[in-house]
């Protein structure tokens, strides 16, 4: 894809190293030092560019339902934002974050960022060389810890019913963080991927044994627990008095002989038992209580409608007339014959209106059927009414396709 001429003079000779389109003409171009914002020409703005320096302090985002605004923070320009769809926000934020880490000097050159991830106010970079972790309100900032795969010296993980804890053990120092078990496995098998390829090994246990620290060398070098050959250490709870006589005791029955039994039972001491009473006096005390029920009155008040049936009477006195038409059937010869005088003779107009045509189809619609003998003005009436709703129909359409496209470009974060 070709690169607009707007982009390529604020290049100043930079390489693209990713873009990301932002929908419509709208495209966003990452380099080595800045991301840049191309807004294509449209109705709400011109052609115009927008470029964000790497160097930023703190970078934040603000999530909206159909909006996502990158805030970047200065420490001399102050804050600077642009707004992207919040579809593209996953895709715009990985490679302005990997962008940022390498602007700040974090990650080194020839360093990529293999996948950025977001639980709530925990945000993971998970990079060729190591693994950077934030906690807190801001994507990034520099309350940031990072765990470089050189000082790595084991890898576990323990699964839980929500969450999956991700141990990582930096110097011999375990590290736990924790990760929502639908995006765990992700995690892990990058993480595993990114230390695989750092350390050349294939599997955990080979990078275990690979980066794992002996044990039994670190414990002889504890001095903490090395006492040294043929020292004992002090025991902390040595044996009461009591105790060592006892020992002595059993030690010199095994040599000398126990002497008579009135001395050994005259040395013995028996004690007297003590007898203590004690009298206890029980007094009962009587107590008279007294309990007053509160009698309580209600007064039903019950009132037995009688039905009443109310009697209507209605007198209605209306006099009707009808007036029997009666037809009379033509004869053979097309006569017809006269009635009494009683009845009133119908005229030709109105014996030519009720007289049905053969095969006009609207018997009984109250429509009458177009004849050849139409008015040519009512014609030309309908072929203009025509040609009106053809001409509104297009104006329409074409009215629809601009609000499509300023709601695409609002969508857009313009």
């Amino acid at each position: 894809m070709s690169v607009p001429g707007i982009v390529q003079s604020t290049l100043d000779g930079d390489e693209i190293a990713a873009r990301v389109s932002l929908g419509g003409e709208d495209e966003l171009f990452i380099t080595p030092r800045s991301s840049i914002v191309y807004r294509g020409d449209g109705l709400l703005s011109d052609e115009s560019v927008d470029e964000f320096p790497h160097d930023a302090d703190r970078l934040t985002l603000s999530e909206g339902r159909r909006k996502t605004r990158f805030s970047l923070e200065y420490a001399l320009d102050g804050t600077r934002d642009f707004t992207v769809p919040s579809s593209k926000t996953e895709a715009v934020l990985h490679p302005v974050l990997a962008g940022i880490l390498n602007g700040n000097g974090i990650t080194d050159p020839g360093e990529t960022v293999a996948q950025t991830y977001r639980f709530s106010e925990l945000t993971l970079i998970v990079t060729s060389d190591r693994l950077v972790k934030h906690i807190g309100e801001a994507v990034w900032d520099g309350d940031f810890e990072q765990y470089h795969f050189d000082d790595v010296t084991n890898l576990s993980f323990e699964d839980g019913s929500v969450a999956t804890q991700i141990v990582i053990e930096v110097d011999g120092r375990p590290q736990r963080i924790k990760a929502p078990n639908d995006e765990a496995t992700d995690v892990s098998e990058r993480l595993k991927r990114a230390l695989f390829a750092y350390h050349d090994v294939d599997s955990l246990a080979a990078l275990n044994d690979a980066v794992g620290v002996d044990e039994e060398d670190d414990s002889r070098d504890d001095p903490a627990v090395a006492f040294g050959e043929g020292v004992d250490p002090l025991d902390a709870n040595p044996p009461e008095p009591e105790d060592r006589e006892s020992v002595d005791t059993e030690r010199g029955r095994r040599d000398s002989e126990p002497e008579s039994a009135s001395e050994t039972s005259g040395n013995e001491r028996t004690p007297d038992p003590l007898e203590s009473t004690a009298e206890a006096t029980d007094g009962s005390l009587s107590s008279s209580t007294s309990t007053s029920t509160s009698e309580t009155r209600s007064e039903n008040a019950t009132g037995a409608p009688a039905d009443e049936s109310a009697e209507t009477a209605t007198a209605a006195n209306g006099q009707s007339g009808s007036a029997a038409v009666e037809a009379v059937p033509e004869s053979e010869s097309g006569s017809k014959p006269t009635g009494n005088s009683e009845h009133t003779p119908r005229s030709d107009a109105e014996s030519t209106t009720d007289a049905p045509t053969a095969n006009d189809g609207f018997e009984g619609s109250g429509f009458q059927a177009a004849t050849p003998d139409t008015d040519p003005e009512l014609l030309a009436r309908l072929a203009d009414l025509e040609s009106t709703v053809a001409e509104q129909n297009d104006l329409l359409e074409r009215q629809q396709r601009t609000i499509e496209q300023l709601i695409e470009e609002l969508r857009q974060g313009r």
